[in-house]
């Protein structure tokens, strides 16, 4: 019998509403064989699922999703099986997260003049032990009523032409391709179907990611049509990339997303890891 998985899942460590144990529990009741857990710039939730994980059949797979820029567009990549307790790897990660760290005070002070009662006090009482990212803004919107939805809370204030957006300091997806191999693991360009780049400027970026080191591309993802996923299946084998897949579970903030099958029909086979790692293998 075929086992299945899931490379993009995210847990209260970063925007997700599942805690990591709580997602192993999950994985368990839907028989997946392993999953990542590859919370936004973050890996405060992998000791947690990992000890969650110790009696269980799910294998849980430390990764990570680094949030970058590349020519104005958001790049997203995400780490696998890496060595997460690497302390070259731990001190990369926190330069990475100044930047976060900054634009979040940026937000809140955007908010404030919005005339949101909100602090970095409410904010950490909120989402205590969590990495904020804008749905956490948008939830704490939501829970205090000043909107009526995540969304209209991003339509409103926290959109990428709202009010209060706040774009990132520029770090690059070559950046977090090095911090990722840092910490041993293998860097997939995450759901590149989403990156509104056109097929020329993909192309560039797939192959100067390939030639930075990457060694997989997310072909199979929750919201892809029939058509984006063999784009970027012929994608990787123009550029020699191992294929990567995952639903970006995020729990309630996601819906209509689920653990495992995305929106109903996703399907990851466990030899998608395997090959992942003869790449990792080959690179070596």
């Amino acid at each position: 019998m075929e086992k299945f998985i899931d490379l993009h899942v995210h847990s209260t460590a970063s925007d997700g509403t599942l805690t990591p144990s709580q997602l192993v529990s999950l994985a368990e009741e839907k028989k997946l064989r392993a999953f990542a857990l590859t919370d936004h710039d973050t890996t405060a939730g992998l000791e947690e699922a990992l000890l969650a994980a110790e009696n269980s059949p799910v294998e849980v797979i430390p990764g990570i999703e680094l949030s970058t820029t590349w020519q104005g567009r958001d790049v997203h990549i995400v780490g696998l099986d890496m060595d997460y307790k690497n302390s070259y790897f731990q001190e990369s990660l926190s330069r990475f997260l100044d930047s976060r760290n900054i634009r979040n005070e940026k937000i809140l002070s955007l908010l404030q003049r919005e005339g949101i009662p909100i602090t970095e006090a409410s904010m950490a009482e909120a989402f205590p032990d969590s990495v904020w990212t804008r749905a956490h803004f948008a939830r704490y919107l939501l829970d205090h009523k000043y909107v009526g939805s995540m969304n209209e809370a991003f339509d409103r204030y926290l959109g990428d032409h709202a009010k209060c957006y706040v774009p990132r300091e520029k770090v690059t997806p070559f950046q977090a391709i090095s911090l990722i191999h840092e910490g041993g693991g293998i860097a997939v360009f995450a759901h590149p179907a989403l990156c509104r780049l056109d097929k020329d400027r993909l192309e560039s970026l797939a192959a100067q990611l390939k030639q930075s080191g990457l060694e997989g591309i997310e072909a199979y993802y929750s919201t892809y049509r029939p058509s984006d996923e063999q784009r970027v299946i012929q994608l990787a084998k123009r550029h020699g990339l191992a294929l990567s897949g995952g639903s970006d579970f995020h729990g309630s903030n996601k819906p209509q997303i689920q653990l495992g099958t995305g929106k109903g029909n996703l399907k990851i086979p466990y030899y998608i890891l395997e090959n992942l790692r003869r790449h990792r293998h080959n690179r070596r």
